[in-house]
């Protein structure tokens, strides 16, 4: 559990590079980017994709949080949610005004929407791909040396666009239309490179590291699979592969976001048990890992209704 505490929020490098690869290669198949409207358009649109399967886990949340209050008074519990803690969360502005968060994973909702919502302003801000991919690198490069390293930024997107930025810049480096373009994303990867390199001589950042080598990856081996699977529909049936881990993997991302805004419930309600019933007094093991795979798979059927019944018909929620 120590070298989850101290390790385990790296896997947020992950996220962030992953997300800035994806939001790239959506935003640059927008139509129009360069009109003010259609930007504020897809910003907005942006947090109405967001906005339902969120709203509901919170209010999950917040039911589970009322019932572990009558048997347990500690830290992850908190105290109880004021009208306008949950207004905050409604935009996204909890961290910004200094408000606990209802459930531990909306801080990352909050930031994955202002960082897809700058990158967008940014794409329709500036006339050309280049001038675009200078200030990206700024931005990243600013970022990796100096706002990631403070916490007093965390609630901001600053903190975390070295990450997002690799991500937006392995995007560009193979998958978009024009080489030169492509070239120029190469060439800026590879001095962000160097500076992380340099700033090692100085400060080990592991994090910033483990960022830079999910980019590379991604660059290699980000669409791998789909050209794969591509390749396959166009043999005869009969010798078409059937790719398993491919398919679990779709599966499991299209559930995941319902799947993050809601384990937290499970997790708070296995910890009230595991406390309520004194199992923590006799550091009972086996029962504090039957609860955590029992939080984790009641999680993930959670999440398939809550995908199911809230995100996928909230799609038709946009301008």
């Amino acid at each position: 559990m120590t070298w989850l505490f101290e390790y385990g929020r790296y896997a947020v490098q992950i996220f962030l590079v992953m997300g800035g690869y994806l939001a790239a290669q959506s935003l640059s198949r927008t139509a129009d980017l360069k009109n003010s409207r259609t930007v504020l358009k897809t910003v907005f649109n942006r947090y109405l994709r967001l906005f339902a399967p969120y709203i509901v886990a919170l209010i999950i949340t917040m039911l589970c949080a009322w019932v572990a209050r009558f048997w347990v008074q500690d830290e992850f519990v908190g105290e109880s949610e004021t009208l306008g803690q949950f207004l905050a969360h409604l935009f996204f502005l909890q961290g910004i005004l200094g408000l606990d968060s209802i459930s531990a994973g909306v801080w990352y909702v909050a930031i994955d929407w202002q960082l897809y919502a700058i990158l967008a302003i940014m794409m329709g801000m500036f006339p050309g791909y280049r001038s675009l991919l200078w200030m990206l690198t700024i931005l990243s490069v600013a970022s990796l040396l100096f706002f990631n390293r403070s916490g007093e930024y965390e609630n901001y997107f600053i903190y975390f666009m070295g990450a997002y930025g690799l991500g937006v810049l392995a995007q560009l480096c193979k998958n978009y239309p024009d080489k030169s373009i492509n070239r120029f994303a190469q060439a800026l990867i590879v001095l962000i490179g160097v500076v992380i390199v340099v700033s090692s001589f100085h400060q080990l950042w592991l994090r910033n590291i483990l960022a830079y080598i999910v980019a590379i990856a991604l660059i290699f081996w980000g669409d791998k699979a789909y050209k794969d699977q591509k390749q396959d529909q166009r043999r005869p049936q009969h010798q078409t592969k059937k790719h398993k881990l491919v398919n679990g993997i779709l599966w499991g991302s299209r559930r995941s976001y319902c799947a993050f805004l809601i384990h937290f419930s499970f997790v708070l309600l296995a910890n009230t048990l595991y406390i309520g019933w004194g199992m923590s007094q006799r550091h009972d093991g086996v029962m504090a890992i039957a609860l955590m795979l029992i939080a984790v798979s009641a999680s993930w059927i959670a999440a398939t209704y809550l995908y199911r019944w809230v995100e996928v018909p909230a799609r038709k929620l946009k301008l």
